[in-house]
């Protein structure tokens, strides 16, 4: 699976949360409110979650399985993140 495009939205907010992300896979499927934390180890991304309504905790909707699928992804978004556009970045991350 290919990721073929990342769209980006910075926000400009003084809070951890830095940008949300939208991942095209293979020009078919796409995965929206992929978020960039900033953290004192430096970025990473969150998968879109909901909360449950009875424990309170926080639940991803969808995510990688393995760590490989998901540092692709990470690497893809910070790429765009810190690319020079400003508002919205969309990039193919072909490999």
């Amino acid at each position: 699976m290919q990721i073929t495009d990342v769209r980006l939205r910075k926000v400009n907010s003084e809070n951890r949360m830095k940008a949300v992300a939208s991942v095209t896979f293979d020009n078919e499927f796409v995965v929206h409110d992929i978020k960039v934390i900033e953290s004192q180890n430096g970025l990473f991304i969150a998968m879109p979650s909901r909360k449950n309504q009875n424990s309170g905790e926080f639940k991803d909707i969808a995510h990688p399985i393995n760590a490989e699928t998901r540092e692709k992804i990470q690497k893809a978004i910070l790429e765009a993140y810190e690319a020079p556009e400003t508002e919205e970045t969309s990039e193919s991350a072909q490999e």
